[in-house]
């Protein structure tokens, strides 16, 4: 059966879906361990393609595998999980009905596989589709509100890629000569698939991926240059470290501050590529005390992600209320300890990749700091700050040119 051209990609493709939806693993966790065994990059990528299309428009195909069923079969029956995996495949991929069947139903057994097979094919004699966006799960609706069904928009197809540039300067020369658009100097936005380390520049460090949303924090803090030499700003929760390559390329002192060994290096590494300059440190920062003070503070605070529905459709059903409430407190912990060490006339800016409430807002609001409004001017065209001087971005905005992920960013001086 393991000969079956395409089997393996399917099967790892099922269990990343077990992984998300009954064990709770992040896409990416669920892809290391599904897809080892797999030797071709081809094979590979078909399965994560198949996983993600089915994270992104799950409640439509078990809207559509209920309508011709008599007697629904459990959300964690493995035949559900096929059938996903096939109307994925029929609906999202286009690949052929046959070639569905082919290699799908090899993965039941039984009476299991005749019920995926009877269910597939009369899906595929009736005039089915696919409404315009993906269904969000109704836990979902409740709590991004009115902006759930324009972010369900932008989760369609995967994000294109977001290049940063080291030196703003080279923006439109780079651009051009990429093929791609920038909607902000120092950005560059290319088409997804794009061979990312065969492009110019790579080798030598002028940029770095990074979506053109988890730019904003750092761009809030300007140029760290001053007339008494480079401005100090800590970076906390830095790494993988794309706004600590921000801040040292605009001229600030940087201190990138990380509890991973492991996210710090590639932090390293992304360092010794650009050839950026930061003093790393390895702590934990609820109990680390700096020994110098700072002009400024960046908290990127750890964060449930759902921001990243785009490129990270498993956080649509992944997180729950239970997890934002353990990152509310985590954030709110390390708000007040970096509020501590700001000196007077220094700023802070707080950011989380999340679209939920209590991680932005609500935590925005417990801050006892003079705000420093966000203005217009400060913001890519087409991006308007809050009427409290906020940022809020979303996978729906700025849909023309290919979206974005979703952030909340505030600043203050103390």
């Amino acid at each position: 059966m393991s000969d079956i051209p395409g089997l393996p990609a399917r099967r790892a493709a099922l269990q990343m879906i077990d992984a998300v939806l009954h064990r709770g693993e992040t896409l990416e966790q669920a892809e290391r361990n599904a897809t080892r065994h797999i030797r071709g990059p081809a094979d590979r990528a078909l399965s994560i393609a198949i996983a993600s299309e089915v994270l992104r428009w799950l409640v439509d195909f078990d809207g559509l595998i209920d309508s011709v069923m008599k007697k629904p079969l459990p959300d964690d029956a493995k035949a559900r999980s096929v059938l996903r995996l096939m109307l994925a495949q029929w609906l999202r991929l286009d690949t052929p009905p046959h070639a569905v069947i082919a290699t799908a139903l090899p993965l039941l057994t039984g009476g299991t596989r005749r019920l995926a097979h009877g269910v597939f094919s009369t899906l595929n004699k009736q005039e089915i589709s696919l409404p315009d966006a993906p269904t969000m799960p109704d836990r979902v609706i409740d709590r991004w509100g009115d902006r759930a069904e324009i972010i369900a928009a932008g989760l369609i197809a995967p994000p294109p890629v977001d290049l940063a540039l080291k030196n703003w300067a080279d923006t439109d020369e780079r651009a051009a000569s990429m093929g791609g658009v920038s909607l902000a100097p120092g950005h560059i936005r290319l088409p997804r698939g794009t061979p990312i380390d065969q492009l110019p520049g790579f080798a030598e460090g002028d940029w770095w991926v990074q979506d053109l949303a988890a730019t904003l924090p750092a761009r809030l803090l300007g140029q760290g240059g001053g007339p008494n030499g480079p401005k100090r700003v800590l970076d906390l929760c830095a790494a993988p470290g794309g706004k600590t390559l921000q801040l040292a390329a605009a001229g600030w002192q940087v201190t990138a501050l990380d509890i991973s060994e492991r996210r710090l290096g590639k932090l390293r590494q992304n360092l010794e590529r650009t050839g950026l300059e930061a003093e790393i440190i390895k702590a934990n920062a609820l109990t680390w005390q700096p020994a110098k003070q700072f002009d400024a503070i960046l908290l990127d605070a750890p964060c449930t992600a759902t921001g990243t529905c785009r490129r990270h459709p498993d956080v649509i059903h992944r997180i729950g209320d239970r997890q934002i409430e353990e990152m509310a407190e985590l954030q709110n912990a390390l708000l007040e300890r970096a509020i501590e060490w700001l000196p007077e006339g220094s700023a802070l800016v707080y950011a989380v990749c999340s679209l939920e409430s209590a991680e932005g807002d609500a935590q925005a609001e417990s801050v006892g700091l003079t705000p420093m409004p966000i203005t217009a001017e400060e913001l890519p065209a087409g991006l308007q700050p809050t009427d409290d001087g906020w940022l809020r971005t979303d996978a729906g905005m700025l849909s023309d040119e290919g979206g974005l992920d979703g952030f909340f960013v505030a600043r203050w001086v103390k």
